[in-house]
């Protein structure tokens, strides 16, 4: 029995700092949890809260520049704090397994699979390569990897995102850890992968009784794999609890905040807000001297900006950093005075009938050159890759389409032909009732005005060399919006509109965060006052509380500008929030059009149903169809016969399917499935996503 009580990892008073030209930098503060054999602990904050540094200071892993000052890392009983680094090798990778945020970190790319994966049973174990060579096929079969010995025979770059964390996962469980740390291993994979995974996640904790340390900003991720939540904010951990009493019952008001950050799938923009968390994580070179919380924390008084709150125990279990977290808890939350819009505002518009945007059987096809001898002299077949392939849809003003699917089904290519980036091969496009075929440069300038595109991320699109007014005035010069006297002037107010102020005229993009530089991004692209806005990911590497504020701000923007907006998202719970109507795309077509509303409920498209049963919800509660997509989605340089989806269709009819192209049904007003399932069928499929009630401080 003594065995079972001692934690597989317990960490205590942990501090760590990292040495600066600026002085020494307290990264992790008087950190403590600990974990127990078979349990999962999610550990949750904004990015700069000190999550991987803890992660990296357990296995010292920390940069030259980072050392341990205090504190103590007992793994099974041993003290971690002082082995020598030949002590720590013989334990990583053997009893302590480290996953990453990118598999392609891990991987060496000049390796093929099985000889990464033998090293370490080889290594570690002694084994013979033929026995290490037989295990890892059998490791690769245990993560569900298809064809494990062909996989065996490849190189990194030829798996997929999802097959590569499925290699990494396979090389951290050959010896049977007792602690695994993952630290955001699913952050950069499509949603129905990220399931996959995740399933595999708790299968294999099952299976091996491993202990996990799961790192993560995503509330629904955490939600799904924890037993256990720790919240940490600037370094220090602000709230410890069960993860039913985190989400359900959360005490501290940081935590209170995020939870009212994250979009939840049944919400809309009529009839929700997104509180955004008001100032930024601080430095930890500039901590306030009392509660580190106090400059973001509405119940803040003078006591809390006088004393640091200790870490204590309210009730059985639930550790909280609060010197008035009893009193917060029992509170019913109040947005501030001016905080919330006119809700009724943001909805469609009944007279909005003319359409501003007419796409029409529009195919975007990139040319494949051939490997073969032939395709260097430019004979032999002709390959193409069809990344759109025959998508209609409307847009009427001052309405936001959204657009949703896995990674390569279409959508950034969709929205780019749209502005111009890409030239489609066939097809009608129309803007303002103007013809916009042509390329961007072809185009005019009174149309490359009223059309503009935020991308997914503004260090690709600002030029580090030059100011952010500088770079927010180009608009207004290129297209003589106000005169040159009035252009300083102009810019500063369209960064008062992004909410940044006017000492934000002068400084570089490197000396912004990545809430900025989107916000940056917000104001050039309206700077011109456009029709249209094509808005590519612009949330997806934001944390909850930064992609809250964006949210919030392009309502703002487009209620104040009267802007058109298509917003392109893997995210569904985004989609839903922010979207009049949503068009579902797979491998270049749309699979399902229509109201956001009439998406989200029965009847769907079994590829929407797919997608929403894989949405992870920051709800453990809520409960969910399990509905998980087998194989790869098909190369879009050959692509299946009939219905694209039938490869993956767990609703597939049979040979019509592989055939014949499906039809369009129509399911509702504006609503329309491309489908063979007869409608009744798809009416019969029940509700996927069913949430419960909100409960005070989670609403």
């Amino acid at each position: 029995m003594e065995n079972i009580k001692t934690p597989v990892l317990k960490v205590e008073n942990l501090a760590i700092s990292y040495k600066m030209r600026r002085g020494e930098v307290p990264a992790v503060r008087d950190v403590s949890f600990e974990i127990h054999a078979g349990e999962t602990l999610g550990l949750v904050g904004e990015s700069g809260c000190g999550k991987s540094t803890v992660a990296f200071g357990i296995v010292n892993f920390l940069d030259r520049n980072g050392s341990i000052l205090n504190g103590s890392i007992l793994f099974q009983g041993q003290e971690l704090q002082g082995q020598s680094e030949e002590e720590l090798r013989r334990l990583r990778g053997n009893q302590i397994s480290m996953v990453y945020q990118d598999p392609l970190a891990s991987l060496n790319p000049c390796l093929r699979i099985g000889e990464q994966l033998s090293e370490v049973l080889i290594v570690h174990r002694g084994l013979s390569k033929e026995e290490a060579y037989e295990k890892c096929i059998e490791m690769l079969k245990g993560v569900y990897m298809p064809d494990p010995e062909a996989m065996m025979l490849r190189y990194p770059h030829q798996l997929s995102g999802g097959q590569q964390q499925r290699v990494v996962l396979a090389i951290a469980l050959l010896n049977n850890p007792a602690l695994l740390i993952m630290d955001e291993p699913t952050t950069a994979l499509d949603v129905t992968v990220e399931a996959g995974v995740l399933d595999l996640i708790a299968e294999l904790r099952r299976e091996f009784d491993t202990t996990i340390l799961y790192i993560s900003h995503n509330l629904g991720v955490i939600a799904y794999v924890s037993d256990k939540v720790s919240v940490m904010y600037t370094g220090e951990i602000v709230e410890q609890a069960s993860v039913e009493d985190i989400f359900l019952k959360p005490m501290h008001p940081y935590t209170q905040a995020l939870m009212r950050c994250v979009p939840k799938l049944g919400e809309s923009k009529e009839s929700s807000y997104l509180p955004p968390i008001p100032g930024r994580v601080p430095s930890p070179m500039n901590l306030p001297p009392g509660c580190i919380f106090v400059p973001r924390c509405q119940y803040a008084r003078q006591f809390c900006r006088q004393k640091h709150p200790e870490l204590r125990q309210v009730v059985p279990g639930h550790f909280i950093c609060c010197h008035f977290a009893e009193e917060i808890a029992e509170a019913e939350w109040q947005p501030p005075e001016g905080l919330v819009p006119d809700l009724t505002t943001r909805g469609r518009r009944e007279n909005a009938a003319e359409a501003i945007l007419e796409v029409e059987h529009v195919k975007t096809y990139y040319k494949q050159r051939g490997r073969s001898l032939i395709s260097l002299f430019g004979l032999g077949k002709k390959q193409y890759v069809k990344a759109v392939d025959d998508v209609s849809l409307e847009l009427p003003k001052g309405c936001t389409l959204g657009i949703v699917g896995e990674s390569g089904c279409g959508k950034s290519t969709l929205g780019k032909t749209i502005v111009g980036l890409e030239s489609p091969i066939s097809g009608k496009l129309k803007f303002l009732g103007f013809d916009i075929l042509a390329p961007v440069v072809k185009r005019d300038k009174r149309l490359v005005k009223e059309l503009q595109m935020i991308f997914q991320n503004p260090d690709s699109t600002l030029n580090p060399s030059f100011s952010v007014g500088y770079q927010i005035g180009r608009p207004l010069r290129r297209f003589g919006k106000v005169s040159h006297n009035q252009q300083r002037k102009e810019v500063i107010r369209l960064l008062n509109a992004v909410r940044l102020d006017a000492s934000y005229y002068n400084r570089l993009p490197r000396q912004l965060s990545g809430g900025e530089k989107q916000r940056v991004a917000l104001a050039r692209a309206i700077a011109a006052h456009p029709k249209l806005v094509i808005c590519d990911e612009p949330t997806s590497s934001l944390d909850v509380s930064v992609q809250a504020a964006i949210l919030n701000l392009l309502l703002d923007l487009q209620k104040e500008y009267d802007i058109a907006m298509i917003f392109i998202s893997h995210d569904l719970s985004v989609i839903r929030f922010f979207s009049d109507q949503v068009a579902v795309m797979y491998l270049g077509k749309v699979c399902e059009i229509g109201p956001a509303q009439a998406i989200y409920s029965p009847p769907y498209h079994p590829y929407t149903e797919a997608l929403l049963s894989a949405v992870p919800i920051a709800d453990p509660c809520a409960e969910q169809k399990r509905i998980r997509l087998g194989g790869m989605v098909p190369s879009a340089l050959n692509p299946p016969g009939g219905c694209y989806f039938h490869t993956r269709c767990p609703r597939k009819l049979g040979d019509i399917c592989e055939e014949q192209d499906p039809p369009r049904k129509i399911a509702g007003k504006e609503h329309y499935i491309y489908c063979h399932i007869p409608l009744e069928e798809l009416c019969k499929m029940g509700v996927v996503v069913t949430l419960p009630k909100d409960t005070k401080g989670n609403s």
